[in-house]
């Protein structure tokens, strides 16, 4: 029986109310197709509305919105790329005659280092007690000194998690020597720990996704590339934050999908999700940061950048949560495609309609879940920031509303928003072009 005598009422029957098909028509569906009456191919492992004409129809308009993407993202790199004029590195770290070194500590009290104690008395005239308030011995392995078991001023919470054997980098002053240690710490090194956790993800993420997990991987180093390399350069060399933002997570997003996940309809239709999603989030964020008349400049480090640089703190802000809810974004609207794509596979009878509904009752738990995920993100990553905020005898809503707390807030109103929005839009898109493909395509 073929494929098109199948009575129109079906498509609105469920999945898993269809009956088992007839053996002709199993066999059709594994592509032994017979002719029909008319003398047509059918078969369920290939397009099943459109002919061979409407179909390359399809995929020829795809590709052109694909590659107007693809030029506009090129075209923007080069015109946007900051060259030499970026102001990366302008800045220097130390005071003049200061070095950067390395350290490992040899004790957490004085005795692993009395005699350089001595030396350093006889030098400035510093009483011996006076360094033990606040220092460790350390050997400096690299910089200044290399060799020397030296003290290392240490003092607040670093202080407590230092332990003999941990590794520090530290600042060499050599004006300090006139009012005890000319080393002081920086921060603790954390290559082995940071890598060891790196190799772990690496050796999960493949063993448990294989191929697609070191494409997966592959696409995460390549979108970190246009961060580094591109964006922040980009927006200290004075480039519009708006401008580089968008072409920025363009240039992300073709290669976090295209890359991890390979060229077809199905990857398409998530790619055009996530840019309707971009864009709806670039207008909310827009007009939610003057709406509420949120201007970034809420901590000395914004008030630094804005010193340093001409950028205006209120769009980078803007950009901020643009690229905030980019990764979230592209997870769900990959979701969301694959899902539709099944629910045609298990049931090519399905009209585009039936496709949309089923799609959107999966849609609604992506929903649930990923505003859940951005919430408790935000929270967070701000807790330190809401904990001081909670210490003030203020009323609870002016608290939340306050500077860097509403940011916070709206930031994670705007993701969220856009971020359900973009589910429809998916879901749209993939039910009216997974018909056009083979059912059985992976």
């Amino acid at each position: 029986m073929s494929t098109n005598s199948t009575s129109p009422s079906n498509e609105s029957v469920p999945t898993e109310s269809l009956p088992e098909p007839p053996a002709e028509e199993e066999r059709n569906s594994r592509g032994h197709g017979r002719h029909s009456s008319s003398g047509h191919s059918h078969s369920h492992s290939g397009p099943l509305d459109l002919d061979a004409g409407e179909v390359r129809r399809v995929r020829i308009v795809l590709g052109a919105i694909v590659g107007a993407l693809v030029l506009a993202t090129v075209v923007g790199l080069f015109v946007l790329w900051p060259g030499k004029s970026s102001l990366i590195g302008s800045r220097s770290f130390t005071a003049e005659g200061g070095s950067v070194g390395k350290a490992t500590i040899t004790s957490t009290d004085l005795s692993g280092c009395q005699s350089s104690v001595s030396a350093l008395t006889e030098v400035n005239g510093v009483k011996p007690e006076e360094f033990a308030k606040g220092h460790v011995c350390a050997r400096i392995t690299e910089g200044e000194g290399k060799g020397l078991v030296m003290p290392v001023q240490l003092v607040g919470e670093p202080r407590k998690l230092a332990h003999a054997g941990d590794r520090l980098v530290v600042l060499y002053s050599p004006q300090a020597i006139l009012s005890g240690s000319p080393y002081s710490f920086i921060d603790y090194q954390r290559q082995l720990p940071v890598g060891a956790l790196a190799v772990v993800y690496l050796v999960l993420v493949v063993a448990v996704a294989g191929r697609k997990g070191v494409l997966s991987v592959l696409g995460l180093l390549v979108a970190t590339g246009v961060l580094a390399f591109f964006m922040i350069p980009a927006l200290l060399a004075g480039s519009h934050p708006l401008a580089v933002t968008l072409v920025g997570s363009m240039a992300m997003m073709l290669a976090a999908v295209y890359v991890a996940h390979g060229v077809s309809i199905r990857t398409t239709t998530a790619l055009l999700g996530t840019v309707a999603g971009i864009v709806l989030t670039v207008l909310l964020a827009l007009w939610g940061t003057d709406a509420a008349h949120l201007t970034g400049d809420v901590d000395e480090t914004a008030r630094l950048l804005a010193s340093r640089t001409h950028i205006d703190l209120q769009t980078l802000l803007t950009c901020g949560m643009v690229i905030a809810g980019l990764g979230v974004l592209n997870d769900v609207t990959i979701t969301q495609a694959s899902s539709v794509w099944e629910l045609h596979a298990a049931n090519p009878l399905l009209s585009r309609t039936r496709l949309f509904t089923g799609g959107m009752r999966i849609g609604r738990d992506h929903i649930a879940s990923t505003v859940y995920t951005l919430a408790f993100a935000y929270a967070g990553t701000a807790l330190p920031l809401i904990l001081a905020a909670a210490l003030m005898d203020r009323a609870v809503l002016d608290t939340m509303l306050s500077g860097e707390i509403a940011e916070e807030i709206v930031r994670t109103l705007i993701s969220s928003i856009g971020l359900v929005l973009a589910i429809p839009a998916t879901t749209a898109i993939a039910a009216a072009l997974c018909r056009v493909t083979p059912v059985l395509e992976e």
